[in-house]
């Protein structure tokens, strides 16, 4: 912060009154844009092994899961279930981050309890990939034709990596 009062009076060489500085903020530094490359992926597509089987019999296995925030992790252990059950803790979280699946309006612990166990098993495992080791694509462009495309970093079924 300047104070421009005060540099104002003195370079007038003119005997001034006192008078209070005021402060002025200088301006801030313009942010550059990030670039493409340093973007942060917040949301990942998925597609469930089976698939989640609704009321009306309908099948959704296209989904997105967002990245897991602090409070994400922390509130479901204030829950009764996961204190009862430690093994609901997956379960609550999970419901928290899918954020799609298929057409169903919302996303939540019930439904993502309500899934085979295969579909939880590989959400656990794509949750740990997302948020503790990243996600296992990177874009990359050919060395020959300067062309765009991802690949696969680890293993893309359960277990592999």
């Amino acid at each position: 912060m300047r104070r421009t009062a005060v540099r104002a009076a003195a370079a007038s060489g003119e005997p001034q009154e006192a008078l209070p500085a005021t402060a002025v903020p200088e301006p801030a530094p313009a942010a550059a844009p990030a670039p493409a490359a340093y973007r942060l992926q917040t949301e990942f597509p998925f597609e469930l092994p089976r698939g989640y089987v609704d009321e009306a019999g309908t099948v959704h296995r296209d989904g997105v899961m967002r990245l897991a925030t602090a409070r994400d992790e922390l509130v479901p252990l204030r829950d009764i279930r996961v204190q009862e059950n430690p093994a609901y803790l997956s379960v609550v979280l999970l419901g928290r981050v899918i954020t799609r699946l298929g057409t169903l309006p919302l996303v939540h612990d019930g439904i993502v309890e309500n899934m085979f166990a295969s579909d939880l098993a590989f959400l656990q495992d794509f949750y740990r990939q997302v948020n503790a080791e990243g996600h296992t694509r990177a874009s990359v462009r050919c060395p020959h034709c300067s062309e765009p495309f991802e690949v696969e970093l680890g293993g893309s079924r359960l277990g592999e990596s």
